[in-house]
């Protein structure tokens, strides 16, 4: 199933009632950009769903080799100075697992889906008409 999202606009300004595959979530801005902070702002959106795929992705793969109980935590942070955004992950793997059970994750973290979107790029189509 593709995942699906759908946006619009609330009050207060800049708050945004979200809907993604039927959970309803909210997004916003920091107050600094004229916000209330009720929600994350766009890009902790795209961080999440990074983390989200990496530690899925990871703890299903070690589920699959039966590595036993392994844990994953994912920690991210958005660097938008200079020419072109980074983002910075950490990824901790806890668990029974040797070297060459680490080294394979360090190989599989490199090729989730998400990461491989972002650093690929997207193709967006958009129509915008009048509602």
């Amino acid at each position: 199933m593709a995942s699906r999202a759908h946006a619009v606009t609330a009050d207060p300004r800049h708050t945004i009632l979200l809907e993604v595959n039927g959970h309803k979530l909210v997004g916003d801005e920091p107050p600094a950009l004229g916000g209330q902070d009720a929600g994350p702002p766009p890009f902790g959106f795209v961080l999440a769903g990074l983390a989200a795929c990496t530690a899925t992705t990871l703890r299903m793969y070690a589920d699959r080799k039966g590595w036993g109980e392994v844990t994953i935590t994912v920690d991210l942070a958005l660097d938008t100075h200079g020419d072109k955004p980074r983002i910075d992950r950490k990824v901790a793997a806890t668990g029974e697992l040797d070297e060459a059970a680490v080294a394979r994750l360090r190989d599989v973290v490199e090729r989730t889906p998400v990461t491989l979107a972002l650093k690929g790029g997207f193709t967006i189509n958009t129509v915008l008409e009048r509602g």
